[in-house]
């Protein structure tokens, strides 16, 4: 059967997930909205102790598994310090730069549940102030939060029930456009999990039978590092990491096909099934470049170096200016769509 990708379906599920704050250690809100999906299309899945959600899907054969995984842990930050001005410090959560924050929207979550907004700004912003207000560092020293709140010394922040170690969220600002782009932070890798969810909507609505047990690996953990490596099913021989390809000078990938990660900073992925990957986005005529990402890591390349004994690859829909303010096109969305669909349904590699 076709895979009829709903785009205002998914594009619906993306708004939604890239609007609950999730950044890596703070992500207990985006994995209830998971597993709401999954109760609701009756879907099979554990949680694991470090909060990831792993469905199943039963296939014709059950003695070999295959698992595809994407993420829903984002860059963030946490309260370093408190300043006596009652600004805040921050510690990074996640690998980028102040200089992408700058400017943002933020939430800072207290530990009682609620937050106060606040924007991320240098301290030396005020041009009319400040003579380096350009050219000081964007980094921890001089980086801070700006708090909504009258509060204008440490204690007073402190009053608030604001303390060292509470997270920082930054405002995704999700954005369509008529001409089909995508803009939002947080699309890596919340596009690609918009993606294996609907897939998982199509089969429980379709009826369609897998030829493998096939397992949905929603991982939280991914930006530090270690989100799905772990609770791997011993019959798992194929391990899918959907996640972002990364755009910039030298990169084959863009924001309209499907990109095929090759080899990233952890060294190649499966030759067999990349090149089964290739082969099928060949056959059913799906848009695609194959790239290398220097600067990357992926859930597929943590559960290898955890030891696990499978066959691992990477794909994912182009992102432009990825741990930024990220965009991509709907057409990549669609191409990776197709991609998911014909290979949960296609053979398994046997070299």
């Amino acid at each position: 059967m076709a895979y009829q990708w709903n785009k205002q379906e998914t594009l619906s599920v993306l708004k939604e997930l890239v609007e609950i704050p999730s950044p890596s250690g703070y992500t207990m809100e985006v994995m209830k909205a998971v597993k709401k999906r999954f109760d609701l299309w009756n879907i099979e899945y554990t949680t694991t102790n470090k909060g990831s959600v792993i469905a199943t899907v039963r296939g014709k054969d059950d003695s070999r598994h295959r698992l595809l995984t994407a993420h829903v842990d984002t860059l963030g930050a946490m309260v370093k310090d408190i300043k006596p001005s009652g600004r805040l410090k921050l510690s990074l959560v996640g690998g980028f730069r102040f200089n992408a924050i700058e400017g943002e929207n933020c939430l800072v979550h207290k530990a009682d549940g609620s937050v106060v907004s606040g924007t991320i700004l240098m301290h030396q912003t005020t041009v009319h102030v400040y003579k380096d207000a350009g050219s000081a560092d964007r980094d921890e020293n001089n980086m801070e939060v700006r708090l909504d709140e009258k509060a204008f010394s440490a204690e007073e922040v402190r009053n608030l029930g604001i303390e060292v170690g509470d997270f920082v969220s930054f405002h995704p600002r999700y954005t369509e456009t008529e001409s089909g782009y995508v803009k939002s932070r947080h699309l890596d890798d919340k596009a690609s999990t918009a993606l294996l969810l609907q897939l998982v909507k199509h089969l429980n609505d379709t009826d369609e039978q897998l030829p493998y047990t096939t397992h949905f690996y929603i991982s939280n953990n991914e930006e530090i590092g270690y989100g799905g490596n772990s609770n791997i099913t011993p019959e798992t021989v194929e391990y899918i990491a959907v996640d972002m390809g990364a755009i910039g000078d030298g990169q084959a990938s863009d924001e309209y096909t499907v990109s095929i990660c090759a080899k990233d900073s952890s060294g190649p992925y499966h030759y067999g099934l990349t090149r089964h990957l290739i082969a099928l986005a060949k056959e059913h005529q799906i848009d695609y470049k194959v790239d290398i990402y220097p600067y990357y890591g992926s859930d597929a390349s943590a559960a290898v170096s955890a030891g696990h004994d499978i066959k691992h690859a990477l794909f994912g829909p182009g992102i432009e200016a990825s741990h930024s303010y990220e965009r991509t096109h709907i057409d990549s969305l669609k191409a990776a769509a197709g991609l998911l669909h014909a290979y949960v349904f296609s053979p398994m590699v046997t070299e």
